[in-house]
């Protein structure tokens, strides 16, 4: 299967030289704001993972403007979401690019709202959407300029697709998927899906709780989903081979986690618990049997997946698992592929980033990819653009007017 069948790639643009491009972008990146409350762009990742797709914009003449969402804006404007200190940052990197205002602060983009959509292409020729991290969202940036304009995947965008594509139909075995994160409900579904492919799937983080306890464990006071029990039940009896944790890293009763604030540091004492947790003790962090037996999963892995960290590793005493799962992957044998989000964040502090194959600018979207197999809004407003390679009027389908005859 060609993941990139019927997508429109910057190739099957029309005429670039002098044409007017809006590129969505997903800029939306973490501020570092200084003692005098100065915002400046505190990790540039997703900006620079853009700027291959804004340079072949500029070097075939167009003018390029950038749109993009920063924050959580209530749709009206937020002088704590404004653009400037990502534009300062882009002008660095890539001058010559235009970005607009925050796309949230009209409350239309979310919304979908047509008269949004056509206030947002005026004056434009063509459309490229280099916003994957977006991709699962059906706003008006994402999927309303696709319909009207000529249109095309980034080159990011078309990577992103093509790596999560081919990992889902032909991954190199053995398959690993390695899931963390606090919550199980919101992965129950992608955990679902890639039962059905892995050939081991890996689960760490607050979710794991529920699983163990879908086991018969006791879990102490640890994050537990009783609603999500029998799904748990029904993964744990569908015959992939799931690796839960065997021991682990907790607070005792009463204890504070979190990063430090205020100068005060969290409080409690920590230990390491194999099997069941006592009444009021909260796991926090995968032990060290469990994280060197996740690694020696991952270094035998073809293919491994990563997206979500194995603790909470914003308080450095449960960071342990993350890292050394981290390490694995970045050190793994086999293609390594991270989701995104969290993942990435641990990876950039290990400063390991670049030692993975592929790292994801889609946390989010990256999970919604795959539990949809392909089917996001972003990617499918893009299949029927009007330049897309199997649109009815695109120049090279069949029946188009001007379509090539053999």
């Amino acid at each position: 299967m060609d993941a990139l069948r019927g997508i429109p790639v910057l190739g099957d643009l029309p005429g670039l030289d002098g044409a007017r491009v809006l590129v969505r972008v997903d800029f939306n990146v973490p501020l570092h704001i200084g003692v005098r409350g100065q915002a400046t762009v505190a990790d540039d990742f997703r900006i620079t993972a853009a700027l291959p797709t804004l340079r072949y914009l500029l070097d075939a003449g167009a003018d390029v403007v950038a749109a993009s969402h920063l924050g959580r804006p209530a749709g009206a404007p937020d002088p704590r979401w404004e653009m400037d200190p990502v534009r300062e940052r882009l002008e660095v990197l890539c001058p010559g690019v235009g970005l607009t205002e925050n796309l949230r602060f009209d409350p239309g983009e979310k919304a979908n709202d047509p008269a949004f959509v056509q206030r947002l292409i005026e004056g434009f020729d063509a459309y490229v959407d280099e916003a994957f991290g977006a991709a699962h969202r059906a706003h008006a940036s994402i999927v309303g300029p696709p319909q009207f304009l000529p249109s095309a995947a980034g080159l990011r965008f078309a990577r992103e697709i093509e790596v999560l594509g081919s990992i889902l139909e032909a991954p190199a075995r053995p398959f690993v998927a390695v899931v963390g994160g606090a919550k199980v409900a919101d992965k129950l579904e992608v955990l679902k899906v890639l039962a059905t492919r892995v050939d081991t799937l890996v689960v760490g983080g607050g979710m794991a709780f529920t699983f163990l306890a879908a086991r018969g464990v006791q879990v102490g006071s640890s994050l537990f989903d009783e609603s999500h029990l029998e799904d748990c039940r029904a993964l744990l009896a569908s015959g992939v081979r799931i690796v839960l944790p065997t021991d682990t890293r907790a607070l005792e009763p009463g204890g504070t986690f979190g990063p430090p604030s205020d100068g005060h540091g969290p409080r409690g004492s920590v230990k390491v618990i194999e099997g069941d947790l006592p009444d009021g003790w909260t796991g926090l962090d995968i032990g060290p049997d469990s994280a060197a037996a996740f690694a020696e999963v991952v270094a035998g892995a073809g293919t491994v997946l990563w997206n979500g960290p194995l603790g909470a590793f914003e308080d450095r005493r449960f960071a342990g698992g993350t890292r050394i799962v981290a390490e694995a992957v970045a050190h793994a044998h086999g293609f390594s592929v991270v989701g995104g989000g969290d993942s990435a964040s641990a990876l950039e502090d290990l400063g390991l980033s670049d030692k993975v194959d592929f790292l994801s600018t889609g946390g989010g979207a990256s999970l919604a990819y795959i539990e949809s197999e392909g089917h996001l809004p972003g990617i499918d407003a893009l299949r029927q653009a009007p330049n897309a390679p199997n649109a009815p009027n695109a120049p090279n389908a069949p029946n188009a007017p001007n379509a090539p005859r053999g």
